[in-house]
């Protein structure tokens, strides 16, 4: 990875500090959002960048992201182990913490499907947007993928992202809304679910995929991406199961990135 510098968006100085005649550079980033909080990214630039991505990682997504750009929890999560590999596909790509008010737990347990993240992520997506003049797509992952469709439920464009990816859906839950229980006919952008057919999480069952694709009836594209290789161990629920798509996670982006930008 690029070498870290963090940047505090406060003042347009700073702004332009950042990004001069349209190059982004990676580092972390603290951009304003409500009042009193800023969101904290991480940015990992691309050379002539086709489309930009925010990531959104699995479980209580409090990654602790500090200002040299390490992370205090979820350094192996599918999609922040994968930043990288994103970028090499020429994606601009910002890794999404938990906001200032929620670095301690239980981080964003409880807040991914609420008006405050909303506003967090509509600040992230319009920060990306004055970056580079490129489409801006949410990808999620597991417990990710319910903050992805939910802010796609709640912004059109031009607040909300050009398309959206899920990885790994909750397709049921007992703690929080599953992503097939949103009101997702009130998504018209792009859609693509990526899942593995062996996800041994009960909550992510490959059977449910079909009942999810079909509630994107109103999606301008969609399509579903299947996996069968890679490799399990632990719980299946976590990153270096077939759940995270350990082994396999080159093929997993490119997939994810030619289909963002297939034209």
């Amino acid at each position: 990875m690029r070498r870290i510098v963090r940047l505090s968006i406060l003042f347009p100085l700073l702004f332009w500090a950042f990004s001069v005649h349209g190059e982004v550079n990676s580092g972390v980033v603290d951009i304003p959002t409500r009042t009193g909080v800023t969101q904290r990214v991480l940015v990992v630039a691309a050379q002539a960048p086709r489309a930009a991505v925010i990531l959104f990682a699995g479980g209580h997504g409090g990654l602790q992201l500090a200002p040299d750009g390490s992370f205090g929890w979820g350094k192996g999560n599918f999609l922040v182990r994968s930043r990288q590999l994103f970028a090499d596909q020429g994606l601009l790509t910002v890794v999404v913490d938990a906001p200032s008010d929620r670095q301690s737990n239980p981080f964003l347990g409880g807040f991914r499907q609420t008006s405050r993240h909303v506003e967090d992520i509509k600040a992230v997506i319009s920060w990306v947007r004055r970056q580079s003049n490129i489409p801006v797509w949410l990808v999620g992952t597991s417990r990710g993928t319910q903050s992805v469709a939910y802010v796609a439920t709640e912004l059109g464009l031009p607040d909300g992202p050009d398309g959206i990816v899920l990885t790994s859906s909750i397709l049921s839950d007992n703690r929080s809304i599953a992503v097939p229980s949103l009101p997702l006919d009130k998504v018209t952008i792009p859609v693509l679910v990526v899942h593995h057919e062996l996800d041994g999480c009960s909550h992510c069952s490959y059977g449910d995929i079909p009942a999810l694709m079909e509630k994107f009836d109103h999606s301008s594209r969609k399509a579903l991406r299947s996996f069968k290789d890679g490799q399990s161990r632990g719980d299946p629920c976590e990153a270096m199961a077939y759940h995270g798509y350990n082994g396999i996670e080159a093929a997993v982006v490119a997939e994810i990135a030619s289909w963002i930008t297939e034209k």
